[in-house]
C-alpha cells in the first residue's frame, strides 16, 4: 500500500462531531507528524474557533441544513448540495486527499458527495441513534461505516455490518489514572483532599434543570460531607448557590481539562451525550446521566447501555429534583464500595482506544 500523504476530516456543527475529529487527528498525527491533514467546516460552527487553535488546517466550505420533511427548502437542496460539494471537491483536488473520514454535521455531506465523485475512498463515524441525517445520506454513499458503541448495531439495521471501533477521544482522557491525580485534581480547584467529591455538568453550553437542581440539594449535599464541582455551563443563566454551606461548592464556567473534574470526582452528574458517555464508561468514574428530554431520545440510548452493564444511574429530566439528589444520589456518593463496584462496571464498557482502532479501519479501507 502506497504511503498515506493527505486526509480529508468533515465535521462541524457541535462538539460531539468536532471532538472526535480532533482526537482523530491527533492520533494520525502521532502515527505521522508528516501527514497532511485538512479539516472541514463552515464558518458558522464551532469548528471555527476550537479546531484552528489546535493546529489544524480548517478550510471553510458551504454547507446547508438538510431538511426532515417535505417543503420548499427541500426544493432548493439539490442545488445547494452541488454547489457546496463542487468547493468541497476543490479542497479534495488542492490537497490530494487520499481518503475522507467524516464524524457528522451537514459539511459531512459535501465531503461525502465530492468523495464519491473523485472515487476516494470515505468512512462515516456515527456515534448516534438514531444516526444524524448527514451521516444517514453519507451511509448510501459509502460501504465503509464506524460506530461508537455496540448498541447501535443492535438497534438500527441499517448499521449491522458497520464496524465498532469506539470514539475517538482526547489522549488526557484515555490516558487519565484517575486514582494518581485525584489529589492533584481536588487541589487544583481548591477542594478538600478526603473529602467525597461530586462532579456536576451538563455538557459544553451546560443544562439548566441540572443546575438548578443540585443547587436546590446543595445543603443536603454539603450538609452529608459532600464537596461539590459544578461547572454551570458557557452559556447558561447564573443561579444562587446558598451560602453557609458544610463542605466546599466550586462553581466555574467552562473546563478545558475535563480530565481534572474526573480525577476529582467520586461520582458524576452529568447529561447524556455520546460523547460524555464514551468519556465517563472510559475513565471508569460512575455516572448520574440525566438524558436531554427532548429530540430522538438518543440521549438515553447512550447511557442505558452503561447503567445496564452496572455503571450509572438514569434519571429523568423532569424527575431530577433536589429532593431525588437527596434521597438517591447522596448516599451513593457516600458509598465507597458501590461507588467502586460502578467504576469498574463502567470502564468494563467502555473503551480507550476508538481512535486507534479507527486508524485501523481507515489502513484498511486504503489496502482494498
Amino acid at each position: 500500500m502506497a504511503p498515506l500523504r493527505s486526509i480529508v476530516l468533515a465535521g462541524g456543527g457541535t462538539g460531539g462531531h468536532i471532538y472526535p475529529l480532533l482526537a482523530f487527528a491527533d492520533c494520525l498525527r502521532r502515527h505521522d507528524p508528516a501527514l497532511r491533514i485538512t479539516c472541514l467546516g463552515t464558518p458558522h460552527g464551532l469548528e471555527s474557533e476550537i479546531i484552528p487553535p489546535r493546529g489544524y488546517d480548517l478550510r471553510q466550505v458551504p454547507a446547508y441544513q438538510l431538511p426532515r420533511s417535505i417543503n420548499l427548502n427541500l426544493l432548493r437542496t439539490p442545488d445547494r448540495m452541488w454547489r457546496a460539494a463542487r468547493a468541497t471537491g476543490q479542497v479534495l483536488d488542492e490537497v490530494d486527499a487520499d481518503a475522507v473520514v467524516g464524524f457528522g454535521g451537514y459539511v459531512s455531506v459535501p465531503a461525502y458527495l465530492a468523495a464519491r465523485r473523485r472515487k476516494i475512498p470515505a468512512i462515516v463515524h456515527e456515534v448516534n441513534v438514531p444516526p444524524g441525517v448527514a451521516n444517514r445520506l453519507g451511509m448510501r454513499m459509502t460501504q465503509h461505516v464506524a460506530v461508537g458503541f455496540p448498541h447501535q448495531i443492535t438497534q438500527v439495521p441499517a448499521l449491522r455490518d458497520a464496524r465498532v471501533v469506539g470514539v475517538p477521544l482526547r489522549q488526557s482522557i484515555t490516558s487519565l489514572d484517575r486514582a494518581a491525580r485525584r489529589a492533584h485534581a481536588r487541589a487544583a480547584f481548591g477542594l478538600d483532599a478526603d473529602r467525597p467529591t461530586l462532579f456536576v455538568f451538563g455538557a459544553s453550553q451546560g443544562a439548566r434543570s441540572i443546575n438548578l437542581a443540585v443547587a436546590g440539594a446543595a445543603p443536603a449535599i454539603t450538609g452529608a460531607g459532600i464537596q461539590v464541582l459544578h461547572i454551570i455551563g458557557a452559556r447558561n443563566d447564573a443561579f444562587a448557590v446558598p451560602e453557609g454551606l458544610h463542605a466546599p461548592y466550586v462553581t466555574c464556567k467552562f473546563l478545558s481539562e475535563m480530565e481534572l473534574g474526573y480525577a476529582a470526582a467520586d461520582l458524576v452528574i452529568c447529561r447524556g451525550g455520546a460523547i460524555t458517555c464514551a468519556e465517563t464508561a472510559a475513565v471508569g468514574v460512575p455516572a448520574v446521566y440525566v438524558p436531554l428530554p427532548w429530540g430522538n431520545g438518543e440521549q438515553r440510548r447512550n447511557a442505558l447501555p452503561i447503567v445496564n452493564a452496572g455503571g450509572g444511574l438514569l434519571v429523568e429530566d423532569a424527575e431530577l429534583t433536589p429532593e431525588w439528589i437527596e434521597r438517591t444520589a447522596v448516599p451513593l456518593a457516600r458509598d465507597p464500595g458501590r461507588l467502586l463496584a460502578m467504576g469498574a462496571a463502567a470502564a468494563s464498557y467502555g473503551r480507550r482506544d476508538g481512535d486507534e482502532a479507527l486508524r485501523r479501519l481507515l489502513l484498511e479501507v486504503l489496502e482494498q
